[in-house]
């Protein structure tokens, strides 16, 4: 018998989607290393098989993804900042750069009301982070 672990919080990302599919795993991959490096009691313990090789720790709850259109994600977006969340974003700017410092410059040019949101990450309270995906529907 196992005991099931509820957590308090909940890791939501939000994708566009109108995203080809290696945009979305690759908005996935930005937005949850953002919410990983800024959270590290995000964070378990290391992994090691029965043979002892180790691995790398990984996330210790479940990351849910979430797809929507504009609207929806400008609006999560919106209700993130406005419950004092600070959530990953990706704008569709940074497909055309390649490199931090150009990302960085990319979402500095364009004001809140305008980034062309590709995806954003979230990690906070459950009941906050339900509300901040509403009207978005889990990934396919």
């Amino acid at each position: 018998m196992t005991d099931e672990i509820r957590f308090a919080t909940k890791i939501a990302v939000l994708l566009a989607d109108d995203l080809a599919v290696w945009q979305r795993l690759n908005v996935t991959a930005f937005l949850v290393s953002g919410l990983a490096a800024t959270g590290p009691e995000l964070i378990g313990e290391p992994y090691e098989d029965a043979d002892g090789t180790g691995y790398l720790p990984m996330f210790r709850q479940p990351v849910l993804v979430f797809a929507g259109d504009a609207a929806v994600l400008t609006a999560a977006h919106g209700r993130a900042l406005d419950r004092g969340l600070r959530p990953a974003i990706f704008t569709r700017e940074l497909f055309g750069t390649g490199n931090d410092r150009d990302n960085r410059a990319a979402v500095r040019a364009v004001g809140r009301a305008g980034l062309g949101l590709a995806g954003l990450g979230v990690h906070g309270p459950k009941n906050a982070v339900d509300k901040i995906v509403k009207g978005a529907r889990l990934h396919p």
